[in-house]
This record gives C-alpha cells, structure tokens and sequence, in this order.
C-alpha cells in the first residue's frame, strides 16, 4: 500500500473534486465518519458544513484541509467493506480517528484506490499538526496496516503520486454549458490548489496544457471592466470552443479577487522551488551540445519540467515559462537569474556552438570522425558559425533514465 498525503486551504476544492468523479461514475463514497447522519441522508451541502464548522473555530490555521490517497497493488482486488475498513484504521493510527472524514472508492485508475477527505482542527479548535504526518505517523501505520490486511507491500518502491489529470476531451463540450462546467471544473480542482503561480499568465500556462484558459477579456469589454473572469474551453489549435462560463458558477469561486489572493501567497512559496529548476539548467549546460532552446527542452524533460518558449510574430525568443511538475510551480525565466534569462540562456548555447567549432578546428578529425561524434540537427546558428555536420552517432547521448537500472515501477497511475 503507498499512501500520499496533500494538505491545501480549501476544503470545497478538495470535496467537489472528489464529488464530481462521483457525479460522472468514476467513484463512489463508501464511508462517512462521525458525521450526524448516515451516509445515504448526506448531500454536498451537509458533507462541506461539517467541515466549515470545524475550520470556524481556528481562522489562524493557513492550512486546514488533509486529501489522502490509499493505493493498493493492481494484483488486488478489495471490497467497499475492506477499503472502508483499512481507511478506519489508518485514521485512527494517523491520530484523525476523531475527526470527521469522508472515503471515497475511485474506479479511474489501473489499480484500486480510495481518497479520504477530512480537516485537522478539533472540536476545542486546536489544530492537529501536519509537519512532517508522512515520517512520523503515515509510514508506520502503512506498514502495520499491510501486516495486518495482508496487502502487497511497497517496501523499497517510490512513493509519489503521479496524478493522473488528462486534457479535455474537446470533443464532448459540444453538448453544452453543463458538460463544459464539468469538464472545465475537473481541471480547475487540482491546478488551481496544488500548483504554484504567481499571475494569470503563469496559470495560464499550466490550464493550457489541459485545453483550460482563465480570460479577463479586453480592455474595453464589460467583464475587464468589472474585474470579472471568464473560463473557456481551448480546442487543439488554442481557439476557444464551447461556452465561457463566469468563475462565479464554479464551486471553488475561481475569481479574479480570489486568485490575486493566491498570486500573492504564491510568490513566496515558489522561491523555494526555483531551485529544482536552476540545478536542472545547470545540468543540462555542462553538456557541450547543448546548441539550443529547443534541444534544451528536450533534456529538461528528464526532470519532469516541461518548456514553453514565447516568440514575437517574427519568430524571435523573447521569453521562456517553465512549468516544474516535480515542485508543481510555474517559473519564469526572468525570475532565476540574468545566467539563466531567455538571452542568457540563447548566449550560453551559442558560446557551446563556438566551443565545438573551436575544438574541431583544432583536431585532425577526419568528417568521418566528426560524422561519430557531433550531433548536426541544432548546429547551424544565423550569425555566429556556419558549421555544416551531417549527423551523429546515436549510442554517444544515452538519456539518464535509460542509464539507470531498471527498478520495478509504483503501482501505475498513482
């Protein structure tokens, strides 16, 4: 069993996420503890305010929501009664016994897993602390609970959670407003509180991979003017499709006031997180044949960084997001460093160009030689060489993660 544990300030978020995979089929709530009702007499509304309630009686706790994930082996196959009852148990050891919780079964993954929603502020309004809950109780009670269940255990595999949030399916919001707010929503529920961004054009930049765009509008238009915010469903080609739907109709209100709020407390907590991206920069330049902005994207995605290069009408680099999936944290280049801005990066890549034709026009090399161990594809460069190669020998750059020994994998989709 690989349990994961996230923390946010957002209970509605964190239950509408989990309500809406119960909405579309992909989960189902088998368990509500100490909750007045019984589960069946429980709707959205009487699930949130138990929470509500509670999170009322300490207003100085930033974060006061707990999202855990329990994942099993996809070899086994568990009732809603067992799941139920491991989840019990976790809580308990976990010291939220006697809080209030909520176990969901999902069905949206290769293997079987269950989401527990619950708050750490106690009936007297204290808080139950959350530093370091994975060491100091989480891993202990994982491995009691696979002795005691008999579960295959994870010992010795990587736990992190990959989560497993697909782009819209562009083809389904034809049918309306409705399957546009659910789709739309899905995506909202995980970026909007996990990643960190500091401007809309940052969030942006994450939505878009998802075929989600937040627009203020023109200057000119009523909702700029209002300082509202419309969501719209971007098709293949980033042109919106379907109907835009005010942030007001959303349950987790995604409003211009409400994600200025999160570009302030965001600024600060990304500054920790630019290092991942620094280091990985760093890394991939003591690499000589890195020629290019683009041959540069293509090794930060060993680190789960994807790149996005902006370029004037003319085709010309003027700026460059990072978007670090390891530190969920958007990043722009003119945030790290001058080393490390879109001009220092394309001066960096030019000065490995003149290194290499420096290097060649020394040796001896024949073009046959040169032919083994130069890779041509980047190396033609407007104004600084005219270096002309023909191609590579393909065992010389070998990517780390073939490199390493092959380790069996985390149960798939985590």
């Amino acid at each position: 069993m690989v349990a994961v544990i996230k923390t946010s300030s957002s209970i509605r978020g964190i239950l509408n996420y989990n309500e809406n995979k119960v909405e579309i089929g992909k989960a189902e709530c088998i368990s509500a503890v100490n909750y007045p009702l019984k589960l069946e007499k429980l709707n959205f509304t009487s699930k949130l305010n138990r929470f509500l309630k509670l999170a009322e009686l300490n207003t100085n706790a930033k974060r006061n929501t707990v999202h855990i994930s329990l994942n099993f082996d996809p070899s086994e196959n568990h009732s809603k009664e067992k799941l139920a009852e491991i989840a019990d148990t976790y809580m308990e050891k976990l010291g939220f016994g006697r809080q209030p919780y909520l176990v969901y079964q999902h069905h949206d993954a290769g293997h079987p897993h269950c989401h527990i929603v619950t708050n750490n502020i106690q009936r007297d309004g204290k808080r139950i602390d959350l530093h370091l809950l994975g060491i100091r109780k989480s891993e202990p009670a994982r491995k009691e609970i696979e002795e005691m269940f008999g579960l295959v255990k994870a010992e010795g595999r990587k736990q992190k959670e990959q989560f497993s949030l697909n782009p819209i399916d562009v083809g389904r919001v034809q049918y309306g407003k409705a399957e546009s707010r659910k789709a739309i929503n899905s995506v909202l529920n995980q970026v909007l509180f996990d990643y960190k961004y500091s401007s809309l054009p940052e969030l942006n930049a994450v939505l878009n991979l998802y075929y989600v765009h937040a627009d203020r509008g023109s200057e000119e238009s009523r909702v700029f003017k209002n300082n509202g915010l419309l969501y719209k469903i971007l098709d293949q080609n980033s042109k919106p499709i379907g109907v835009p739907i005010k942030a007001s109709e959303f349950y987790s209100r995604p409003t211009l006031k409400f994600l200025e709020e999160k570009f302030k407390v965001n600024e600060t907590k990304k500054e920790y997180c630019k290092n991942h991206v620094r280091n990985a920069l760093r890394q991939a330049f003591y690499d000589e044949r890195m020629t290019s902005v683009e041959r540069l994207s293509e090794r930060l995605k060993d680190e789960a960084i994807h790149t996005i290069l902006r370029k004037s009408s003319e085709g010309n680099l003027y700026g460059i997001t990072f978007i670090d999936f390891k530190a969920q944290t958007v990043v722009n280049e003119s945030s790290l460093s001058k080393e490390f801005s879109a001009k220092g990066i394309q001066e960096s890549c030019a000065m490995n160009i003149l290194a290499l034709e420096r290097k060649y026009q020394k040796s001896n090399s024949t073009d046959s030689e040169i032919f083994q161990n130069l890779e041509s594809q980047e190396f033609v460069k407007e104004n600084l060489v005219a270096i002309l190669l023909r191609g590579e020998k393909i065992n010389d750059y070998v990517s780390k993660k073939f490199k390493q020994k092959k380790k069996r994998s985390l149960y798939k989709g985590i």
